[in-house]
């Protein structure tokens, strides 16, 4: 199969509702009378019928395991990794004893995202690649959506044209391109907090849980870090409605990459 490079993962899947169609990085959905619970813990009469995939992330080499399943109305994931350290702060706020104020500390959170191709035919996804696409993003990140148990969903863009708030990206080939990601309509998971200006806490968190609204609470999350290994379950509609959400037909097969990070 043809390859793609989105952060750590160089490879593309396709996921197909039915069992008579499986290749190299063919993930298939198998239909189940009720969906999983999302909550990061596995039952296994839940995920029984799933047909499960492993692939292997290109720079740690570190093994993925994915398995699908849906029902009449919504399409679930189960995604396994290994990781030695449960990363769950993000930009905490460090006081500075010398300077006397926060500074932003170096934690970083651990993240997943599926990142779904949104063109009729199959393309490079990558961040650097030679052609233009729009890509459905599900962001799911250990601080920011985890604890209220959700996946950013995004909206991504490799433009020839420059966009308002885009990043410039010379592609493999060397042509411009101009990079945008951004939220789906309504509001996120976090709230970015206010520096404080005196001291309170050494480390203070540098944001505010909440339940996300609109197109970008489509997708529900959820994530358990144990004996080094995280396990996280996503959920949304297969039809949605939303004109920046992939919509999903039983008769079809989606092109999609991930990436941990």
């Amino acid at each position: 199969m043809k390859k793609l490079f989105y952060g750590n993962i160089c490879f593309w899947i396709s996921i197909v509702f039915s069992l008579n169609v499986l290749a190299d990085y063919t993930i298939v959905a198998n239909k189940v009378n009720n969906a999983p619970k999302i909550d990061g813990i596995v039952d296994p009469l839940e995920w029984a019928a799933a047909v499960p995939i492993t692939v292997c992330e290109n720079v740690g080499q570190i093994k993925i395991s994915l398995k699908a399943v849906y029902t009449d109305q919504e399409i679930c994931f189960l995604v396994t990794f290994p990781d030695n350290d449960e990363s769950r702060n993000h930009r905490n706020l460090v006081w500075d004893k010398e300077k006397k104020m926060y500074m932003i500390g170096p934690d970083r959170e651990d993240s997943f995202v599926f990142k779904w191709s949104m063109e009729p035919e199959i393309i490079d996804l990558s961040i650097y690649a030679d052609n233009p696409y729009r890509a459905d993003i599900w962001y799911w990140k250990a601080c920011r959506t985890d604890p209220v148990g959700y996946a950013d969903d995004k909206i991504c863009s490799l433009s020839l044209d420059k966009l308002p708030q885009s990043s410039k990206i010379i592609s493999k080939k060397g042509y411009t391109f101009y990079s945008k990601r951004s939220g789906d309509k309504g509001t996120s998971a976090y709230i970015d907090g206010d520096i404080p200006l005196l001291h309170g806490a050494d480390k203070i968190s540098m944001f505010k849980n909440v339940v996300p609204t609109g197109s970008r609470a489509d997708v529900v999350a959820k994530g358990q870090w144990k004996e080094k290994q995280w396990t996280i379950e996503f959920k949304r509609l297969l039809f949605t409605g939303n004109i920046d959400d992939i919509q999903f037909s039983l008769s079809e097969s989606y092109q999609f990459g991930i990436a941990r990070y």
